[in-house]
């Protein structure tokens, strides 16, 4: 029997968590056909000798909402082993929208996900208005992953309300009624869930907050009502760090209660409450031993903050001097700072505040910024935080952190980790991790341009967390590619990937386990109009298949584009849905 694709003598991990056996596995069209020993031959193979063979990875916290639009490699996301990835979370994206609303979207999601607004301007075609429109302008292109979306609340609240969604006034009972319609018919056509965001620091770049994050209760409910008409799909929340841990996850629970679905939302270690994910935990375990699906959304590491010259933030970035040759390029904007004079000002000023209180907090904290390495460590010791080696060399803080931004061609980034580091270790992010009531996910991938690279999480829980760090410390191996794989998948109901098993979509990867190696964040400038981002790569990926195609060898893309929009199993025709 010929087949299109086999993987030979391969060290299955089939994600299910059971223990990694020796075999082959055969692929006929996008689906697996056979798992052992394979006795025919297929039209290409693959020798995976001495390496892992593992599911595709699943990625079910990203905001490839615009980047799916103007692009067909949903990167960096597809460098990492991702087969598929669910945008349209933290209740931002582009749809639904009427005419003329489109720039408000932008803004939103220019201050909320860092991504420029001349490259969404350019970038996005905006060939929709309602949410199975968008997903029917997605479904029309092709990807080298496969992409889910969910329905965010932001755009629908404007969509819904206009400028009185947009100027946080409060929803009428007809409005509330419009959305649950709107939320269900998403669900009909094939969306994931719904999402939305009560964080005070998603915000555009002026300071306001983002349409969805002061809405009451009653609107959050009206979402859940229409995931409970459409009895499928999954709402998505990020809760306020700042707020009441207690009074966040009862909303969370109610959600769950109202809806009847599965819900999940995010859960960090934050630095000003180092304790609330304890408190969010136990109310998981509360409502799911009642009889809900609750879920917290973790990240296997530090959120990695990166800061620059090249980058969205640095340090002096709000200090008047700089702000004065903020637009030059980079080469002279260093010329110009490695004047003495020119530093001395901007060491001497008082900053200007940003708009966005996030900023200002986060470039305040140099001292607890470090020097990302190459491969990267985002777990460094206490003396290599920049407050320490200013220390050591007998410098000031701000002198020693100017000198190094303008070193190294102004190629220098600084890491700042953002939550789950708290205690300079990564013992929080690991009890979070073990859990039964998390799932993986965080990776962000297709927003935060100048500011997070994290959808590279998948290659760090394969090196750190299973391979390097102390054994007494380490997840075994099947455990952690089920946690990338299968139980991520399920989580958002896609029950036909994530498994090395026949009758599985075809989504695999081929790892050379021992040399897969993470190097550090850099910027490139390939959006459109020439806008920036960071991209990471990895080592070590021997093959990645997406639907039965070999999509990277080597991490190189091989220029199959066998991706697709991903709907999930409530969709049916609209017309019969009326």
């Amino acid at each position: 029997m010929a087949y299109d694709l086999v993987i030979r003598n391969g060290t299955i991990v089939d994600g299910s968590g059971a223990p990694a056996f020796a075999g082959d596995v055969a692929i006929s069209g996008d689906r697996i056909v056979a798992v052992g020993t394979i006795d025919g031959e297929g039209r290409e193979e693959i020798d995976a000798t001495g390496k892992l063979v593992t599911p595709g990875f699943v990625d079910v916290h990203t905001h490839y909402d615009g980047q799916a639009t103007w692009e067909n490699r949903l990167a960096p996301s597809s460098g990492h082993g991702v087969t598929t990835v669910v945008a349209g979370n933290c209740g931002v994206g582009f749809a639904p929208v009427r005419d003329g609303d489109q720039e408000m979207l932008i803004k939103v999601m220019e201050g909320v996900e860092d991504i420029p607004e001349i490259v969404m301007t350019e970038g996005i075609p905006w060939n929709w208005e309602t949410f199975p429109d968008y997903m029917d302008a997605l479904e029309a292109r092709h990807f080298d992953i496969d992409v889910g979306t969910q329905l965010p609340h932001s755009p629908l609240r404007v969509y819904v309300m206009g400028r009185r969604g947009a100027e946080h006034e409060a929803s009428s009972p007809e409005d509330r009624a419009k959305m649950t319609r709107i939320v269900t018919e998403a669900i009909q056509a094939g969306a994931l869930g719904v999402s939305t965001s009560r964080s005070t620091g998603h915000r555009l770049k002026n300071g306001e907050l983002a349409p969805s994050v002061t809405t009451a209760d009653e609107e959050l409910l009206s979402l859940a009502d229409g995931l409970r008409a459409a009895d499928e799909g999954v709402f998505q929340i990020i809760t306020d760090a700042g707020a009441d841990a207690e009074e966040e996850i009862i909303v969370v629970r109610q959600l769950a209660e109202r809806s009847g679905r599965p819900v999940s939302f995010t859960l960090l270690q934050a630095p000003r409450a180092p304790d609330a994910w304890r408190t969010l935990l136990a109310g998981v375990e509360s409502a799911n031993a009642a009889g809900h699906k609750l879920r917290g959304q973790v990240f296997p590491r530090p959120v990695g903050v990166l800061l620059g010259l090249d980058l969205s933030l640095h340090p002096f970035v709000t200090r008047p001097s700089y702000k004065a040759i903020a637009h030059l390029p980079l080469t002279e904007r260093i010329a110009r700072m490695a004047d003495p004079a020119m530093k001395a000002r901007i060491l001497a000023e008082e900053a200007i505040p940003d708009p966005q209180p996030m900023n200002n907090m986060l470039i305040a904290q140099a001292g607890d910024m470090y020097v990302l390495t190459d491969p990267v460590d985002y777990a460094p010791p206490a003396e290599m935080k920049l407050s320490a080696r200013a220390e050591a060399a007998g410098e000031t803080l701000d002198s020693f952190v100017y000198d190094l931004l303008i070193d190294n061609d102004g190629a220098n980034i600084l890491y700042l980790p953002g939550a789950n580091f708290v205690s300079g270790t990564l013992s929080v992010a690991r009890e979070m991790m073990a859990h039964p009531d998390t799932i993986l996910g965080l990776g962000d991938g297709g927003a935060h341009y100048g500011f997070i690279c994290d959808a590279s999480f998948t290659t760090y829980m394969l090196t750190y967390w299973v391979r390097d760090v102390a054994e007494s410390q380490r997840f075994p191996l099947e455990w952690a590619v089920a946690e990338l794989s299968r139980r991520p998948a399920e989580a958002v109901g896609l029950i036909d990937r994530g498994l090395v098993k026949p009758g599985m979509k075809a989504d695999l990867n081929v790892i050379d386990h021992d040399r897969l190696t993470l190097y550090a964040p850099h910027t490139i400038y390939d959006l459109p109009t020439g806008g920036r981002r960071l991209r990471q790569k990895a080592d070590g990926y021997v093959a990645t298949v997406v639907s039965g195609v070999i999509t990277y060898r080597e991490g190189e893309a091989t220029g199959a584009l066998p991706g697709r929009l991903v709907r999930g199993s409530g969709y049916r025709p609209l017309a019969q849905a009326a």
